[in-house]
């Protein structure tokens, strides 16, 4: 299953479906353009709770899923802590894989 979740990482970025790094899915986020927020397992805890936070007022679904080194190897990126998925479907798909069928609220 987590092979099947890194192979979907990996199709959102050769699509141009993703955006990387704390700043950018925070201003992503922030104009309405994520659907999905991966944080890496391993990312410290104020990065986690400020997006977290975030996410929150924006009503946008966030899940803690694997660690930076394979979810950054996964998008063909170094050091990458936090993942934002800007298609819905994409999104729903990842979403169900990690944790069982859990829908999109609100979008």
């Amino acid at each position: 299953m987590v092979n099947k979740i890194y192979g979907l990482l990996g199709i959102c970025a050769k699509a141009g479906k993703i955006t990387v790094g704390t700043e950018a899915v925070i201003e992503a986020v922030m104009k309405n353009q994520i659907e999905l927020v991966i944080i890496a397992e391993d990312t410290s805890q104020k990065t986690k709770q400020k997006i977290e936070n975030i996410c929150k007022e924006r009503n946008v679904i966030v899940k803690n899923f694997g660690t930076i080194f394979d979810n950054s190897n996964a998008i063909g990126k170094v050091n990458k802590a936090i993942i934002g998925i800007k298609d819905k479907n994409l999104a729903k798909t990842i979403l169900e894989k990690i944790c069982g069928g859990e829908m999109l609220e609100g979008k």
